[in-house]
């Protein structure tokens, strides 16, 4: 089946590309999360007058993006954590931590555009990415402290 992609889909396409996907994925996922459109004569007719929409609209996304990009890139987090002997955590900071460490500062990410390698498991500074957009990411300092 062809769709119009709404908005960038990662490992699909970019947002007003007409792309093909299995019935079931469409009609399953995309279509019903808004994510795309069927790719009939009417819609790729509309889509034609609507690529100059869509441009601009990807223009300020990404700016918003860059903008949000530069808060998080000037902000440091600092996360309490229990720690035992050798600087082991109790456990582990993970990315909905930090995204609710972020919310603390005013600054709104969902957890999954967090990258972590793996669980922070040790006490001390961490660099890490935050992907707001297919072309913007943002380094963020994290420091693990001892509660």
């Amino acid at each position: 089946m062809k769709v119009i992609l709404k908005a960038d889909v990662k490992d699909l396409g970019r947002m007003g590309e007409v792309v093909n996907v299995k019935d079931g994925f469409a009609r399953n996922y995309l279509v019903p999360q808004g994510l795309a459109a069927e790719a009939n004569t009417k819609n790729v007719k509309a889509l034609e007058h609507e690529t100059k929409k869509i441009q601009e609209m990807a223009k300020k996304v990404k700016s918003g993006a860059s903008g949000l990009a530069e808060q998080i890139a000037a902000a440091k987090v600092t996360i309490k954590a229990k720690a035992g002997e050798e600087e082991k955590l109790f456990g582990s900071v993970t990315s909905m931590d930090i995204a609710d460490a972020l919310k603390a500062e005013g600054i709104e990410i969902d957890k999954k555009k967090i990258h972590l390698d793996e669980p922070i498991k040790r006490l001390g500074e961490y660099t890490v990415t935050i992907k707001l957009h297919s072309e913007v990411s943002a380094q963020l300092n994290v420091q693990v402290v001892p509660e």
